[in-house]
Order: structure tokens, then sequence, then C-alpha cells
């Protein structure tokens, strides 16, 4: 950043604010997803960030780095955003249409939507600091993020800043508006959530794109579209977890995993055609299925597949609200 870039986006230049931000909006969206869980309310926590920036920028005096003001700000507004949404009423459809088997567990509405790849390409290598102690490709999977919002909000942004991010304890403080002493009890207690929360010793899912990622893809496409549950099961780990947010329901073990697979998913008389993409960094689908006499297969929403080694270790479905946002369409034609 150049000092004459900044000076003319202070005196009001719209383009020259436009390159000082440029190269942080994509970071800063995946930062306010992080903290969000949603992507469309990512976006919109970023619009509001860019907008306060330049309404403020006039009174920024240079005490921190412009990524950093920006991070600031950015953190204020996603728990702005959180408060607003806690006071806000949420529904969501209870599938009357579906009789579901007996989850292994139940609880309160998991808001979660999937991010896209495709938004975290080119993000710089500079997005985690030294100091984190999370890999990006860990620090952006659904299990992490759904673990994040298992948090309060501000031990929440506090272990995004600090242990993803690898902000200092003293940077942190300041955009949370508290003390470093706060802010490290915040940490441990969200450390020690997650910690909970760890799958353990779990087998690492292969690279993404590779060869071995492939395999295992492919055999669960075919399965799938086969309606070949054998098959299905046996790529299931002894401990997957099928989730569907926001439904408050969670099957664990390939068991109970198999009974809800069996009851609304695999069968004879209903067949499937999954479209490929990629969500947190992890595979993913558009699944669409095909009733007896249709010529239209029908959205059944988005699949994203966890791995672990060459089976898989979770399979989480979202509403077909989030297909737009992967380019994917509502049907396909027979």
């Amino acid at each position: 950043m150049s000092a004459a870039l900044l000076a003319r986006a202070q005196a009001g230049d719209e383009a020259a604010f436009a390159d000082l931000v440029a190269p942080y909006r994509r970071e800063l969206r995946v930062h306010c997803y992080r903290i969000l869980g949603s992507a469309q309310d990512a976006e919109d926590a970023l619009q509001e960030t860019l907008l306060a920036a330049w309404q403020g920028l006039p009174g920024f005096q240079g005490r921190a780095s412009i990524r950093t003001w920006l991070y600031h700000v950015a953190t204020n507004r996603c728990l702005n955003a959180v408060r607003a949404a806690s006071r806000r009423p949420r529904s969501y459809e209870e599938r009357p249409d579906l009789e579901l088997p007996g989850a292994t567990r139940t609880g309160e509405p998991l808001w979660l939507e999937p991010y896209p790849d495709v938004l975290l390409d080119e993000l710089p290598d500079s997005t985690l600091g030294p100091a984190a102690r999370y890999e990006m490709r860990e620090a952006i999977s659904l299990a992490f993020v759904t673990a994040l919002q298992l948090l309060p909000p501000r031990p929440r942004a506090a272990l995004v800043l600090r242990d993803v991010l690898g902000f200092h304890a003293g940077e942190v403080a300041e955009m949370l508006d508290s003390s470093e002493e706060s802010v490290t009890s915040a940490l441990k207690r969200a450390r020690a959530t997650l910690e909970r929360l760890d799958e353990g010793d779990r087998r690492p899912p292969p690279r993404p794109n590779s060869a071995e990622e492939r395999d295992v893809i492919d055999r669960l496409t075919q399965a799938f579209e086969a309606s070949d549950m054998d098959a299905l099961v046996a790529l299931l780990t002894d401990d997957v977890r099928l989730a569907m947010p926001p439904l408050p329901l969670e099957y664990r073990g390939r068991g109970p995993a198999a009974s809800f697979l069996k009851a609304v998913s695999i069968h004879g008389q209903r067949r499937y055609r999954l479209v490929h993409t990629r969500a947190n960094g992890q595979p993913a689908f558009g699944l669409y299925a095909r009733d007896p006499g249709q010529r239209v297969f029908r959205t059944v929403g988005l699949l994203v597949v966890t791995l672990a080694g060459d089976q898989v270790a979770g399979l989480t479905r979202f509403e077909p609200g989030v297909l737009p946002q992967f380019g994917l369409p509502r049907n396909l034609l027979a």
C-alpha cells in the first residue's frame, strides 16, 4: 500500500479506495463466513464492512495496518449481525412428507451454509499469520465452521482472529474493544470446546482433486446413482455422521446412517443424479432425484462429503436454496 494511494482514498477518491481494499476482499469475506456460518450473510457483512471503512477512512491514523483495521471493522460488523440474527425469529421446513427414523442426537437448529470453493480461489498466502494454529484447509472445513457456530459470538471471533488468522493477543483485544485478559479467558473456553468436539484420530482426507479423492467420489457417485445400498454403506466409516442443517437431527454411526439412507434416500423406485462441485475445500454434489414416471430430476439439495482416507466420514445435506451460489440448476432433464 502506498502512502499516495491512502491519501487519495482519504480525500474521497472512490477508485483509490477500491484499489486500497481490493487485496483484502476475498479474505475478509471468508473471515465473515467463519463467524456467521452463511455465505450470503458473509457477503452482506462484507458490503457493510466496505461501506463503514469508506465512511471511516478519513479518521484512519495508521496506528495499525489497513488490513488489521479492516479486520477490526469486519469483526464488529459480524458481531452486530449475530446479535441481530438472534433477535429475529427463524424457521425451517419440518419435512412432514418424510418419515424419518429416530435420530441418534437432536438439538437446536444449526443455521449453517456451505461455502463455494470458487470463492476460496486466489486467497493470498498471508491470510493466515505465522502464529495461526490451523492450516487453511482445516480452518475452512465444514466440521471446523460447524464447531465455530456452537461457540458464543465473542469467543468465536477471538478464536478466529487469534488461532486462525494469527493476530497477536493485543491486536485481538483492540479489535474486540476488550482487554488482553478477557481475550485470553475467552480463548481458553473456546479452545476447550473445540477440543471436546474434535473427531480424534480419524484418518486425514486425501489431497483435494487427487486420484485417491476422485476414486472415493466416483464410487460414492456410482452407489448413489445405482441406488446400491450395500456399496454405499461399505464406503462409510464406523463413526460416520449424517446431518441436514438446519434440521436439528444427527445420525451418527454406520447403522443409524444406513437406516436413514434406506428410509429416505436410497430405494428402488427413485433414481438419483449427482453433479459434482466443491464446498469448504471438500467434495460436494448437487443431488437430484427423479420419481417414477417423471422426466425431470428435481433438486434434493447440496450434499457436502467429508472423507477420512478412502472412506466417507460425513454427509451433510443443505437445502436447495444454496444451489445458485454454486452455479447449479434447480432441475435436470432426464
